[in-house]
């Protein structure tokens, strides 16, 4: 049987490195590899269904799961992060805990990124903020439509040219939340600093409280595809987690990264985390996507609350018999 031609949109990330370069590669498939980063990559699958197989971002995945049928994920999760240091406040503002939010205008990329709807959750459910008392402005387009209304959320956009990073610095947001460190801090801007300065540690006990490693992205199928060749599905989990198993195998040699103290970082993220905190698959991430469904729907991204095992192709959500010789 010859194999099929299928095209993989994702980020270029270590864990994916051996699928990217060919040395893993999916039974019966060859693999025509787009590397694209985020916003481009994600515009591109929502908005034009460019690619066979595309990693995308959590919550667009759910906003249009819970529209349409034409994307069908399996449970693999290339990018995670905790987010409480991607809060961005004024250094002479009025924010200064996560409650002094209540009625100020807070700046994000867009009200559907992943990195957006964690970080609201986690205001709303660790610290007691309203989201409706917040007037949110948002930089650029929806990778979807949205109508927030009934969930009483105030969003406005950007005025054309204009960004978030440069509005906080000119004083007309009091805080931005957004996906990658801002501009701004990284270049060291005296009138921007983090809502949380102290990140790790409030991440690590976050983490250690609820058990979260917040997923950003999951990989997805045009369903049409699978409705042709179901075995695709399973075919590339399996070879998603060869990847991820052969990058942690590099991972040991210390001679593969430029960092000096690189070991006692990993062996405190094991510590931390657990042996595999990249965990694939639906059991192990039950817990992080029910929240992420919990969240989608209370702040309008859904119409209702997704039941999380209906994301994924069935055939994804179990583990064939082994044959042992």
């Amino acid at each position: 049987m010859s194999r099929l031609q299928l095209s993989l949109a994702c980020g270029d990330y270590d864990l994916l490195q051996p699928l990217l370069h060919g040395e893993v590669r999916p039974e019966g498939v060859d693999l025509l590899v787009v590397r694209l980063p985020s916003p481009e990559r994600h515009w591109r699958m929502l908005r034009h269904e460019e690619f066979d197989v595309c990693e995308l971002s959590l919550a667009s995945y759910l906003v249009d799961r819970d529209r349409t049928d034409r994307f069908t994920a399996i449970p693999v999760f290339p990018h995670r992060r905790f987010r409480h240091g991607y809060i961005f406040v004024r250094t002479d503002g009025p924010v200064r805990k996560p409650g002094d939010l209540r009625g100020c205008r807070v700046g994000l990329r867009t009200f559907q990124n992943t990195a957006g709807l964690w970080v609201r959750g986690i205001l709303q459910h660790d610290y007691g903020l309203d989201l409706r008392t917040v007037q949110w402005v948002a930089q650029d387009e929806e990778d979807l439509p949205l109508d927030l209304a009934p969930r009483g959320i105030r969003l406005e956009r950007v005025p054309p040219g204009g960004n978030v990073d440069r509005m906080l610095v000119d004083g007309e947001l009091d805080a931005v939340i957004y996906p990658e460190v801002l501009p701004s801090y990284r270049r060291g801007d005296p009138a921007v600093c983090r809502l949380f300065e102290n990140y790790p540690e409030v991440e690590k006990a976050y983490f250690r409280r609820t058990g979260i490693f917040p997923i950003m992205h999951t990989v997805v199928v045009r369903t049409a595809l699978l409705e042709r060749h179901p075995w695709v599905a399973t075919n590339l989990l399996r070879a998603f987690e060869a990847s991820k198993r052969e990058c942690i195998r590099r991972l040991q040699d210390p001679r593969r990264v430029s960092l000096a103290w690189f070991l006692p970082a990993l062996e405190e993220e094991r510590r931390i985390l657990g042996p595999d905190p990249w965990a694939y698959g639906l059991e192990p991430n039950r817990h992080t996507l029910e929240v992420a469904a919990q969240y989608a729907h209370e702040q309008g991204l859904t119409s209702r609350r997704l039941e999380v095992t209906a994301l994924f192709a069935p055939s994804t959500l179990d583990q064939p018999p082994q044959f042992v010789e």
